[in-house]
């Protein structure tokens, strides 16, 4: 009899708060909603010494703060979340550290595969961001898998940052540009001197030609970005009260409204969600006079 009442109690408090939510998301729906919410996960290690938990516990209540927050931004109406899951400077930390986040990443990914998901509860579209062939073969595997898998979701997109700085990232842009117009120039039969200088393109001394046609522009340099699969984050909300962006989209936060809750990313909810929109919210016109000089 007392169990029945105490979960006849939780029904109606949980119907009860679903209800506020849903009424203080149509409230925010009559503003503008960011297209685009990034995240970074800081204070995991932090949450777990504060509440004497083992730092694999913290990593782990850090992830079921992850879920709550990305249903949170989908009902609300947000298409595309990015998390900056795995930073290349977290390779640095202890090995057995390392071994076991590389372990409870892939029990998490390949959990993102099945039926009760959250990737099919929204029809969620993944794509792990970063240099992923840093990571170990399992985990490179399972990220792989998912993104197949979710190929055809439309609804909403989730990026999730592994392996990934943002130095990383532009290094690879620049790479990936002056390869192509390598190939470019090579298919126009440009003829190069040992020190790699245009010398001729088909016979005749012509840099001026290739000018307009193979100089690397800043179109290029941006397709070539992990992130050119989604638009520039809106808001980045980063826990724990710091203030640095830590190598993580340095290159798409120009008009970024940069939000940090002092709550440690375990205890980040739904209130700073809210708050982070708000700010966006009342910050709206000034950033989009701020794009629009662009």
């Amino acid at each position: 009899m007392g169990e029945e009442r105490i979960g006849s109690t939780f029904k109606l408090f949980h119907s009860l708060g679903s209800l506020v939510q849903n009424l203080l998301f149509r409230i925010l729906s009559v503003g503008p909603i960011p297209s685009h919410i990034a995240f970074i996960m800081d204070g995991n290690r932090r949450y777990a010494k504060k509440k004497n938990l083992e730092e694999g516990d913290g990593h782990k209540a850090g992830f079921s703060a992850l879920m709550s927050v990305l249903r949170y931004c989908y009902e609300l109406g947000v298409k595309y979340a990015t998390v900056y899951a795995f930073s290349i400077d977290n390779f640095k930390r202890k090995p057995e550290e390392v071994q076991s986040l590389m372990d409870l990443m892939q029990e998490k990914i390949e959990g993102l595969l099945k039926e009760e998901s959250i990737v099919n509860q929204y029809g969620i579209r993944v794509y792990f961001i970063g240099n992923l062939n840093l990571l170990n073969e399992p985990v490179r595997v399972a990220a792989g898998n998912v993104m197949r898998a979710t190929a055809k979701n439309t609804k909403c997109v989730l990026l999730i940052c592994v392996a990934y700085t943002s130095t990383d990232e532009i290094v690879h842009a620049v790479q990936e540009s002056c390869l192509e117009k390598w190939e470019i120039k090579a298919s126009n039969g440009v003829e190069m001197d040992k020190k790699g200088e245009i010398e001729a393109v088909n016979g005749v001394e012509c840099e001026q030609k290739l000018e307009g046609h193979c100089a690397i522009q800043l179109v290029d340099i941006e397709k070539h970005m992990y992130m050119s699969v989604a638009p520039d984050p809106d808001i980045l909300i980063r826990s724990s009260g710091e203030t640095r962006l830590s190598n993580f989209l340095l290159w798409q936060s120009e008009n970024t409204l940069l939000c940090c809750p002092r709550a440690l990313w375990p205890e980040i909810g739904l209130w700073h969600l809210l708050s982070a929109v708000l700010s966006f919210q009342r910050n709206y016109s000034y950033f989009e006079k701020k794009k629009k000089q662009l």
